[in-house]
């Protein structure tokens, strides 16, 4: 048996078609809608975007063919993966040559620092095809540069120059599109005729909100995150012996959490904006993990499976107050940055935080509070995915039911094992909706491009309908934005949309936990995402079996 270049999956994919809304399969029309304003802080993101802001929301439609002239487009992907960053592409790159067969597309290489650097290829058709319906984004990497410098944009501007580059095409989320927003607003104001265009990406799906339904990635993350807690909750249904703490990406919301919890049904989900708007404590966190665990063990069910949001602690009030302190406190802080051990550090944070802050600080597991402190992301925020929350939180249970077994409440055993999930999702194969939602951004930013516009990102609404009857266009960057602290100063920035408790998903999430938590089996089992391919793909051995047999 000759070794495999690509799995039976990979070769299938590759033969997939993405659909399109229907209106661009044809020639299009711009249609302008109402002037927008930012969702809030109008007057300070006026003042910071002279020339990008209250630009009208844009819709396409089936229109008569025009002459288009030859455009070059740089496209750069930025931040973390995302399932469908590769269909952008393949999607910008067919509107291109629809638009113009001699339209070129170059892409800039490891993310922002590319453009910057001026390190970038020509993404031919031989390239593009290698990649479509493909995970990850390998073809042109990826990085978290900010730009954000007035050397950077003049860098960039040296490239497209040299390259004839008209307009450059960022996939990123919500940061990585006020980037963005701030080059298409810097090259304006400068009369620098390159546009920026914007493609909303991200796993956590924060990024999101009228115009824009959802970031892509978060419908193949959720889909294979959900596979692994079926196969757990199956497990753990077997043994029936472990509690098992399960931690899902989602730094700044729990809207991976909640898809999840609905598409699994576990017996413990926590949703942090929950938890913030009750004012809990960590300790009202364990208690209701407690009271849980206490209940299904007095009908002899010694286990269960508890869903985690990444960012759960940023959205604990007290925690939220010391993480904001810390944010402050080691912005730019040569002082702390050249101690050498972690007990220096430590009493130095503990002598420059308020009262309260220092008390919670000194109260936390040392490990824990070294997470804390460790370096900051490019953004300035403590990077929460190295804070590992799961084991916190086993460590309080685990103690409090020490002292209700000592006091005769709790008879049952406890033993945890702990999880996170997180790149397992990133890169994973596109689902059949992301490889149709990206490539239908990518197409649409190219008739944005064509349209002359610059600071819009691209927008595919009306999604839960067929993809025929989708809906693209595009949405002023500037409309998502607000003024938010970052790296002690307030900062323009996309306004993180979080799960709402008044939200029809959220409401439905109340409405069934309590029975998910109970003595009676409500776990399902979603199982892998399902791509429909051939014999040889849906019933094929293992590879161990192929080779005993061959």
């Amino acid at each position: 048996m000759r070794p495999m270049t690509k799995s039976p999956l990979q070769l299938a994919r590759a033969a997939y078609q993405p659909k399109l809304p229907a209106a661009l399969k044809s020639n299009v029309v711009l249609i302008e809608g109402a002037k927008t304003e930012s969702v809030a802080d109008q007057k300070e993101i006026k003042e910071l975007f002279p020339n990008t802001y209250g630009m009208p929301l844009i819709t396409f439609e089936a229109g008569e063919k025009k002459v288009q002239p030859v455009i070059a487009v740089g496209v750069i992907l930025s931040g973390g993966q995302a399932p469908g960053g590769h269909n952008v592409i393949s999607g910008l790159y067919d509107g291109l040559q629809k638009l113009n067969p001699n339209n070129k597309l170059y892409g800039f290489l490891g993310g922002p620092s590319g453009l910057v650097n001026h390190e970038y290829i020509e993404l031919s058709k031989e390239i593009v095809d290698e990649y479509r319906n493909t995970g990850g984004f390998d073809i042109i990497g990826s990085g978290r540069t900010k730009l954000e410098e007035p050397a950077q944009y003049e860098k960039g501007a040296e490239i497209c120059k040299q390259l004839g580059i008209n307009a450059i095409v960022v996939i990123g989320g919500d940061d990585s599109n006020t980037n963005a927003c701030v080059l298409a607003e810097y090259y304006k104001q400068n009369d620098v005729n390159i546009q920026v265009i914007g493609c909303p990406k991200t796993i956590d799906g924060d990024l999101k909100n009228e115009m824009i339904e959802t970031s892509f990635g978060f419908d193949t993350a959720c889909k294979v995150y959900s596979e692994l807690i079926g196969n757990i909750q199956r497990d753990a249904n077997s043994a029936k012996k472990y509690w098992h703490f399960i931690r899902l990406m989602g730094r700044s919301a729990s809207h991976i959490t909640l898809e999840c919890a609905l598409q699994s049904q576990p017996n413990i989900c926590i949703v942090s904006e929950e938890v913030e708007a009750k004012n809990m404590t960590l300790n009202d966190v364990v208690e209701d993990i407690v009271k849980v665990v206490v209940n299904r063990a007095n009908f002899g069910l010694n286990f269960g499976t508890i869903l985690i949001p990444e960012g759960l602690i940023e959205f604990i009030p007290a925690m939220k107050k010391l993480i904001a302190e810390l944010n402050d406190l080691l912005a730019h802080n040569e002082d702390f940055n050249t101690m050498q051990t972690d007990d220096e550090k430590r009493q130095y944070v503990k002598g420059m935080l308020t009262k309260d802050s220092s008390d919670l600080y000194r109260s936390l597991p040392k490990g824990i509070a070294r997470q804390l402190t460790l370096d900051r992301d490019p953004h300035g925020n403590v990077q929460v995915s190295l804070i590992e929350t799961e084991k916190l939180l086993i460590e309080m249970v685990a103690k409090r039911l020490a002292q209700l077994k000592a006091e005769g409440v709790y008879k049952g055993k406890f033993s945890s094992i702990n999880h996170f999930f997180g790149y397992e999702g990133r890169c994973a194969i596109p689902s059949n909706f992301d490889a149709d939602y990206t490539y239908s951004l990518g197409f649409t930013a190219s008739l944005l491009i064509s349209e002359g516009k610059t600071g819009y990102m691209a927008s595919v609404r009306n999604l839960t309908a067929p993809a025929a009857e989708w809906i693209a266009g595009g949405v002023p960057i500037t409309m998502m934005m607000n003024m938010e602290r970052r790296h002690g100063a307030m900062k323009p920035v996309i306004q993180k949309a979080l799960v709402r408790l008044d939200s029809a998903t959220f409401k439905y999430f109340e409405a069934n936990r309590v029975e998910w938590a109970d003595e009676k089996q409500s776990y399902i089992y979603p199982g892998p995402v399902q791509y429909y391919g051939p014999t040889d793909v849906c019933d094929r051995p293992t590879v161990t079996l192929t080779l005993e047999k061959a």
